[in-house]
């Protein structure tokens, strides 16, 4: 178990916004490498620009995720909720690919891409706009040497913070448990979130509308058990 002693203190060096890991894997087919060509620049995020009214100016409301693997997830969502604009983040081209496949696929027009770091259109995103961020089972860095790569830290904190809406959900997921302990003492120290469990139940079951990644999945069918934590934003 890592205990408080053990975590760094908020990290507020410009490594924050360093990426790591690969950002290609095998040459894409050329079906993706068409939409990586032509759907891609019509539905990315640039940098510059206000996100929100650059692309969703009359949605209910705005959801980001960050690193969202290969979109299973959010494009679910976005098939749940045309009312909703969601942005997702993710810097491994592999993932961008499968997930403009789906969007293609499904015709959906309340998705937008960032295939790069999500904190880089971090300013571009207005305070109070978001009404829910998704970080769901990121790298968990397990060595002790790497846990400064962690993407949860006291800065993407601040971040998610200034981002949501008064009353607005942080949800975080994994099926690390010490990467689970160090965010939930992370979160713990940020006097903006509570966090909204109850009981065990409410953390070892997903949320009602919960839709399954595919690493979750394979997670599961490995026998290894997965936390799911809420957080809300609280007033300003």
């Amino acid at each position: 178990m890592t205990s408080d002693s053990q975590i760094p203190d908020e990290i507020t060096d410009p490594g924050y916004l360093r990426s790591y890991g690969r950002r290609r894997g095998k040459k894409q087919r050329p079906g993706r490498e068409r939409l990586l060509a032509e759907l891609l620049p019509q539905i990315a995020v640039a940098q510059g620009r206000p996100v929100l009214e650059q692309f969703f100016p009359s949605k209910r409301a705005y959801w980001l995720e960050i690193g969202f693997g290969g979109g299973e997830h959010l494009v679910a969502q976005a098939q749940a909720h045309p009312d909703v604009g969601l942005i997702g983040c993710e810097p491994f081209i592999d993932g961008v690919a499968k997930a403009l496949s789906q969007i293609d696929e499904h015709d959906l027009h309340n998705v937008r891409l960032h295939a790069d770091d999500a904190r880089l259109i971090f300013p571009q995103i207005a305070d109070g706009t978001l009404e829910r961020a998704f970080v769901l089972f990121p790298d968990p860095w397990p060595k002790a040497r790497h846990h400064k790569r962690r993407l949860i830290q006291g800065p993407l904190l601040d971040d998610i913070s200034r981002m949501l809406k008064d009353g607005g959900e942080f949800r975080f997921a994994s099926d690390h448990m010490d990467y689970v302990r160090w965010v939930l003492i992370h979160v713990s120290r940020h006097a903006d979130f509570e966090w909204l469990a109850q009981g065990p139940e409410d953390w070892r079951s997903p949320p009602a509308d919960w839709i399954r990644t595919r690493y979750e999945q394979k997670a599961l069918a490995r026998g290894e058990k997965c936390v799911y934590l809420c957080f809300r934003r609280r007033p300003r």
